[in-house]
């Protein structure tokens, strides 16, 4: 199995308009916020605060178990926070996974192609990966059109807790 040794922190990144960060305390009411509302999540589905908290406490510690999690999304010029993206390993499966939403207020200005955009990067080039996978329900058309900015394709379905969705992938540039 690889070595997968988490990092002394979580790195930084940063694109024109975003910073992608560590998650902070403060985050939570925001994150809960966002997986209450149904049309953030119709793929899915809503969670009460007490799961939001189970899941903001899986994501951050993946960085401990894993060297992956999520970051925050916030925005450079304000520092609002704005949705989270991540990278990360299943427990079922070998190969790196990356996922994203962004916060429903602020919809439609690509801020999830921008965060996803450097964090696929960061899996290929940082880390050094041969792929990168996402895993997107082929109903959700704004997933699928940030999987085609990433230059992501369909490879097969996958199982997702007993759900047939489409599994997308990135393979890192051939060396020559």
């Amino acid at each position: 199995m690889e070595d997968h040794s988490p990092p002394v922190s979580v790195p930084r990144l940063q694109t024109r308009r975003l910073t992608l960060r560590e998650y902070r305390m403060d985050d939570f009411d925001a994150f809960a916020a966002h997986l209450a509302d149904p049309r953030a999540t119709t793929f899915v589905g809503t969670h009460d605060r007490r799961n939001a908290w189970r899941i903001f406490g899986s994501n951050a510690g993946g960085w401990l178990l894993q060297g992956v999690g999520w970051w925050a999304v916030e925005l450079r010029e304000s520092g609002a926070l704005v949705g989270n993206v991540g990278a990360f390993f299943r427990e079922t499966w070998p190969e790196i996974e990356i996922g994203w939403n962004t916060f429903h207020a602020y919809w439609g200005q690509a801020i999830a192609t921008e965060a996803a955009t450097e964090v696929v990067r960061y899996v290929l080039e940082a880390r050094g990966e041969r792929r990168v996978t996402a895993l997107i329900d082929p109903l959700n058309a704004a997933s699928l059109r940030v999987a085609a900015h990433l230059g992501m394709t369909y490879e097969a379905d996958a199982d997702f807790f007993g759900k047939l969705i489409g599994r997308y992938v990135r393979a890192a540039p051939t060396k020559e």
